[in-house]
């Protein structure tokens, strides 16, 4: 069982590094490059920043329980980060869009590689997080 535990405690600690990383990977674009956040990308860091607080006190406190939350909320966060990138990447979608404030949400201040916009790397931090926290979860629901 102890084996059990300490794996939970790893992917908790990944979720958590991952969340950081977002968080100042997003600081970075609009603190240093001077990127100014759309509206979407302002949803995208109301959803992210907690996780870094809420990740980090479930990894100290060895708090598996907390996966159930975070589960859900990267759901809700990886949901707007792909309706985000839809829109950026598929006509389709931009095209239905209306104005998203000063910053239009169509605009792409990276796209590395043809395909990894800001949204996209937002993206995969919820899918980290969400993939982490559904193992944790799984690992604590068959332990009770």
């Amino acid at each position: 069982m102890k084996n059990n535990k300490d794996h939970r405690e790893t992917y908790l600690f990944v979720a958590w590094a991952a969340s950081v990383i977002a968080m100042f990977g997003s600081l970075y674009f609009s603190e240093f490059r001077q990127y100014e956040p759309c509206e979407l990308c302002w949803y995208q860091r109301i959803v992210m920043y907690p996780f870094v607080v809420i990740l980090g006190l479930g990894v100290i406190r060895k708090d598996y329980r907390i996966s159930l939350y975070t589960m859900l909320l990267s759901l809700i966060g990886g949901g707007i980060s792909l309706y985000h990138y839809l829109i950026q990447k598929v006509s389709f979608f931009a095209d239905n869009v209306p104005s998203c404030g000063r910053v239009p949400c169509t605009g792409q201040y990276i796209n590395w590689f043809g395909f990894v916009s800001i949204p996209f790397l937002a993206l995969v931090a919820f899918v980290i997080i969400f993939i982490c926290s559904f193992i944790v979860w799984k690992k604590t629901k068959e332990e009770m």
